[in-house]
């Protein structure tokens, strides 16, 4: 047994090497790859997350149904122009009542960064939201360096922003 596993750990060892398994984890953990995913935004344009490697991100799911995350989107908004970040906004959007809710609120809150629509829930899924808002800050690697649950202020996205290389 103990030599099954010796051969079994430096095989694992030696494909790493050759590049034949990454070394990394994907995962929705801090220090884990961000998990790839591909979205429609409002403006019907397709965004994968893979298209910002070698990026700072900064990955936030909501709905405007959910007072937290409708308390955040000033601050948000303030530090995607401030900061000129990637700010990616996933709508839950198979939990709004409808799109135009979403459209609404995006207009009268005069949000411009992108707002990525889940519209069956497939990402929020992958990443186990709950609760909403839940924000990722994922580095230019693409590896999750601070994860936040509720409503985040402007001085925290900075701080969490600028700790990320």
């Amino acid at each position: 047994m103990k030599k099954l596993l010796m051969i079994a750990l430096f095989t694992g060892i030696l494909l790493c090497a050759a590049g034949t398994i990454s070394a990394e984890t994907t995962g929705t953990e801090i220090g884990n790859k961000a998990p790839d995913f591909e979205l429609m935004t409002m403006a019907g344009e397709t965004v994968k997350l893979s298209d910002f490697e070698g990026q700072r991100i900064m990955l936030n799911f909501w709905a405007t149904w959910c007072p937290p995350c409708r308390e955040e989107m000033p601050d948000m908004q303030k530090f995607y122009e401030d900061k000129e970040a990637i700010v990616l906004a996933i709508n839950l959007t198979d939990m709004e009542r409808n799109k135009n809710q979403v459209t609404q609120f995006v207009g009268e809150n005069g949000l411009t960064f992108p707002i990525l629509m889940d519209e069956l829930g497939k990402v929020s899924t992958l990443y186990r939201i709950s609760p909403i808002p839940t924000t990722y800050m994922i580095d230019s690697k693409g590896i999750i360096r601070h994860k936040a649950y509720g409503a985040m202020n402007y001085e925290r996205m900075i701080a969490d922003y600028e700790k990320m290389d």
